[in-house]
């Protein structure tokens, strides 16, 4: 079924969005979810909280590519649920080495008042990405927003880990050198 079909059942309410969107997104909800967690069924728990949230954001929204937008809430919804759990870094820890590896070359926004600093640092690094060659894209976008490990990275698009990594360094240094050319670092 179709993205702008499965909306229109949103839109009427009708309990088949549910099931569509399960066919056609739920293994994609769940590797997002699994990449951030580590835990099934913390996973599971996740996507049916994504539904219920499309469920809620769609008579106000109506998203013209549903993966992205079930993609965000899907993170949102993981990420929130690593946050609450009171251990630290169960299972492969990959979101804490990701954010690790950006902390060199993002400043932190601990400081309440920097909102608009941390809203031009958000429009920058989307600038960034969007300039990325397309390869290069796919790979920032996975390990730093799919928080997927170097090796998945690598697998997927057929590279060896070190040239993974190694491109992953590179982009690393050019996000750190455009965020200085803008003022942002």
């Amino acid at each position: 079924m179709e993205d702008s079909q499965i909306v229109e059942l949103y839109w009427q309410r009708q309990s088949a969005a549910i099931s569509e969107t399960a066919a056609k997104y739920g293994a994609y909800c769940r590797t997002v979810a699994y990449n951030i967690l580590s835990n099934t069924e913390d996973s599971e728990e996740c996507v049916n909280d994504t539904y219920m949230s499309a469920w809620n954001a769609m008579p106000d929204k109506r998203p013209e590519r549903l993966a992205p937008f079930l993609g965000k809430i899907t993170r949102n919804h993981a990420l929130s649920r690593m946050r609450g759990r009171a251990r630290q870094k169960r299972g492969g820890g990959e979101l804490a080495l990701a954010l690790d590896e950006l902390d060199k070359c993002i400043p932190s926004p601990a400081d309440v008042e920097r909102e608009v600093e941390r809203r031009e640092l958000a429009t920058a690094v989307g600038a960034f990405i969007d300039g990325l060659p397309n390869p290069e894209r796919q790979v920032f976008v996975g390990r730093y927003w799919y928080l997927a490990s170097v090796d998945e990275i690598a697998e997927k698009f057929g590279f060896s880990r070190s040239k993974t990594a190694s491109m992953l360094f590179r982009c690393r240094k050019k996000l750190q050198k455009f965020l200085q050319q803008e003022g942002l670092c």
